[in-house]
């Protein structure tokens, strides 16, 4: 893993919206953020005209609230509140953590420096502008690059499982199926669509509430995943 802050054996590679947060930033920006008319562009990705990029990055653009009020939606987004003592408890039970999103690195590098967490991020770069909404734009060419997701979350686990680490994945969406199948089912972390595609392909995985759960059952603490 290019990154000079993994040091241990054992490396988590967890997605952000609905994972680390309580709440997708996208689902509440649908509800709060754009104009009743924005196009369907939800509908144009499932039909195949648009990447998962693409329809994300087309919705942001529709935003025309000013910053207070996007930063107050992205505060609603539920960070896990002990994300900082999970990740030392992490840290001393030999885990490191990585950050894999198809969303966008502005809300989770905001919320993220907000509890005070240094964390690798492999995310879609973005600024908020007023009047133009959240720009977000596809990551470098890279290792991880996806034309799909702007990010390749399976990439991330790929390589940790080729340097020998011992991978677990955690998440909750559809997007998240391939870098999950890639881990071992007592590694692998589900809720939401991922749990339910999971399910339906009949591969096994341990269901958790919040991420403090995830971290608890990896470092050996009482909780309930």
């Amino acid at each position: 893993m290019p990154h000079e802050s993994l040091r241990h054996a054992s490396l988590l590679v967890t997605d952000f919206d609905g994972t680390l947060t309580k709440d997708d930033f996208y689902q509440l920006a649908i509800k709060e953020l754009l104009p009743d008319d924005v196009p369907d562009y939800w509908g144009d990705y499932r039909a195949g005209r648009l990447t998962h990029f693409e329809a994300l990055r087309d919705y942001f653009t529709h935003i025309r609230k000013d910053e207070k009020t996007v930063l107050d939606v992205v505060h609603r987004m539920g960070l896990e509140p002990q994300l900082a003592d999970c990740l030392r408890e992490m840290d001393s039970a030999g885990w490191d953590v990585v950050v894999t999103s198809a969303g966008c690195a502005w809300y989770i590098q905001i919320l993220l420096n907000e509890a005070g967490v240094d964390i690798p991020v492999y995310s879609n770069p973005g600024r908020f502008v007023e009047g133009k909404g959240l720009l977000m734009e596809p990551p470098p060419p890279g290792p991880y690059f996806s034309r799909e997701l702007g990010v390749d979350k399976a990439g991330v686990v790929r390589e940790g499982l080729r340097q020998g680490k011992r991978v677990a994945f955690a998440g909750d969406g559809f997007p998240d199926q391939e870098a999950a199948e890639l881990v071992p089912a007592d590694l692998r972390f589900a809720r939401g669509d991922l749990a339910k595609v999971l399910t339906e392909n009949r591969k096994g995985f341990i269901p958790y509430k919040t991420w403090a759960d995830v971290a608890r059952h990896l470092c050996g603490l009482p909780g309930k995943p």
